[in-house]
């Protein structure tokens, strides 16, 4: 009976010891930091005078990274800057257009647009409109 107790005994130590191990045990995917940034020789001419130059740079795209050419384009708004994307050595951080009217994420599907990231203005004013409109509707 005694060595049945300590076989039974000894078993659950070690299942359980093998469970907490198991539940130890992660999988994380890094593709580590983009290669250096490629150096342009050439900018091309400003298109106008409120168009900001946004430098070339690479960024994620599956377990990859993927140049993005520099380009010229408008800002979503006025005074609004453009922050560049980064790799601090363990993350990457995309880039985005921030100012007093908020933070706007680039998206790389408007990239064939040259005013790719101007559309965004125009949305907000019209959502500002609609709320004003909706607001005196409530008033009446």
């Amino acid at each position: 009976m005694k060595s049945v107790m300590k076989t039974t005994l000894l078993a659950a130590m070690l299942l359980g010891g093998i469970s907490v191990c198991a539940a130890q045990v992660s999988i994380g995917v890094r593709i580590g930091p983009p290669p250096p940034v490629r150096v342009v020789r050439v900018q091309p001419a400003r298109p106008a005078s409120d168009f900001v130059w946004i430098e070339g740079y690479w960024y994620p795209v599956g377990n990859h990274y993927k140049w993005h050419q520099g380009y010229w384009t408008r800002p979503p708004y006025e005074g609004a800057r453009w922050v560049g994307p980064r790799h601090d050595g363990r993350q990457f951080f995309e880039g985005y257009w921030e100012g007093d009217r908020g933070r706007l994420e680039h998206d790389h599907r408007w990239d064939k647009d040259r005013d790719r990231d101007r559309d965004w203005e125009r949305q907000q004013q019209r959502e500002r409109d609609r709320d004003r409109d909706n607001r005196d509707r409530d008033r009446h």
